[in-house]
């Protein structure tokens, strides 16, 4: 990954041909309201393809391996879903850069890190948690993305009064370097297992004989993902044509990275690639990376082509664009709003058609499940439905400037 690393580091840190560090202040092209068209954008196109995999968490049948490389279209429909979490954290970062460019001090940066993390967090075990479940016993807390998401805030909100180049090392340290702890297995910790889950080692840990913690978003490469994107965050104030320029690079140069290393098998991912008797399934087993925890080659899988799409949707306006930079503008509303909607829609089926409403995404009833075209219909449907109350919660946003509506 050195071709990557080398090129992040000199992207991050815009500078003159003498050599010197550009002060923001003086980046040519402003920001109107610390958020950019094409962040909103990503983020939307993001949001959008979140609830396709949510979708086939409700709707597909029980049983189904979604990684098995011998059924190309179920693989598909979740592989080009992996692009979310990593796009969305990285997104995270830069926003985050773009906030603190507008003219605030590096302790309120920290500051609203540090109390928006805890916030999301205390979202994901209650209000997100419910979404999954629809269940009241509280007996499990359950670790996933706006979890880590807050998590990677607070260490973010720590980080931020280091200078940006050593934000950026870390960052790539992390991102680079946690798929060496691999071989450190959590019940080696004995009573503190659930720590070393929490950081690195998916699963589900016992806290007490009746209360459990699944982790599935560990948090080491996510806190590197979002550090390396608040690093990036200055490239995003330069020049268009210089900010697409040095995103093609930068996607480039990680694309390249994960290609040759994925090829040699040396290091980045505990499940190797391997040939198999046709050319489909050997070229799904090249890019079937782990996600938990993401691993090094997972991440260049996703976040190289990531900056590349950044660079190549730079201008895009229009309708379409406009429409998808809604839900990327409103980002939280809409996690909300799609789970609780994908949920209640899944247990209406249920009872049309089996007669049986206790389950959750991941415990269903004998006989419920439908085909992966009914999970595409299902997802459009969805994603169609939520269009006019994105909008609706965006204008909202858009006339309040009180500062708790920047939590939501």
């Amino acid at each position: 990954m050195s071709l990557a690393s080398e090129t992040l580091r000199r992207t991050v840190l815009p500078a003159d041909q003498a050599g010197r560090e550009i002060h923001p202040a003086i980046f040519t092209e402003a920001v109107r309201g610390a958020r950019l068209q094409s962040i909103d954008f990503l983020r939307g196109l993001v949001m959008v393809l979140m609830a396709l995999d949510h979708t086939r968490d409700f709707f597909s049948a029980t049983g189904l391996n979604p990684r098995d490389v011998a059924d190309p279209a179920l693989f598909l429909t979740r592989w080009i879903t992996h692009f979310c979490a990593p796009a969305f954290i990285f997104l995270a970062g830069i926003s985050a850069f773009l906030y603190g460019d507008q003219r605030r001090t590096t302790a309120e940066i920290s500051r609203y890190l540090f109390t928006r993390g805890f916030w999301l967090i205390a979202i994901e075990f209650t209000v997100v948690r419910f979404g999954w479940t629809f269940s009241v016993h509280f007996n499990h807390l359950v670790v996933q993305v706006i979890a880590a998401i807050g998590a990677s805030m607070i260490a973010l909100s720590a980080l931020v009064y280091l200078p940006r180049s050593a934000i950026a090392t870390v960052g790539l340290l992390m991102i680079v370097g946690h798929n060496m702890l691999d071989g450190i297995k959590a019940e080696q910790f004995g009573i503190a297992s659930p720590l070393w889950g929490l950081l690195h080692q998916p699963g589900y840990f016992d806290l007490s004989p009746s209360f459990k913690l699944a982790v599935l978003y560990s948090l080491v490469p996510w806190i590197g993902v979002m550090a390396a994107g608040y690093a990036l965050g200055p490239v995003f104030k330069l020049e268009r044509a210089t900010r697409v320029r040095r995103l093609f690079v930068l996607g480039i140069a990680i694309s390249a990275s994960f290609i040759l290393l994925r090829a040699t098998n040396l290091y980045g991912d505990p499940m190797v690639s391997t040939a198999h008797p046709s050319t489909l399934t050997t070229v799904l087993s090249f890019i079937n990376c782990e996600k938990y925890p993401p691993s090094l080659l997972y991440l260049a899988m996703t976040l190289g082509p990531m900056l590349l799409l950044a660079a190549a949707t730079d201008s895009a306006r229009g309708r379409f664009a406009n429409w998808i930079a809604t839900f990327g503008g409103v980002p939280f509303f809409y996690y909300i709003a799609h789970l609780y909607l994908l949920h209640i829609l899944a247990v209406l089926f249920a009872w049309a058609t089996i007669g049986n409403v206790a389950f959750t995404a991941s415990q269903k009833p004998e006989g419920f499940g439908i085909g992966l075209v009914g999970i595409y219909a299902v997802w459009l449907t969805v994603v169609i439905t939520l269009y006019p109350l994105c909008r609706w919660f965006a204008a909202i946003k858009q006339r309040h400037t009180e500062w708790w509506w920047s939590y939501l």
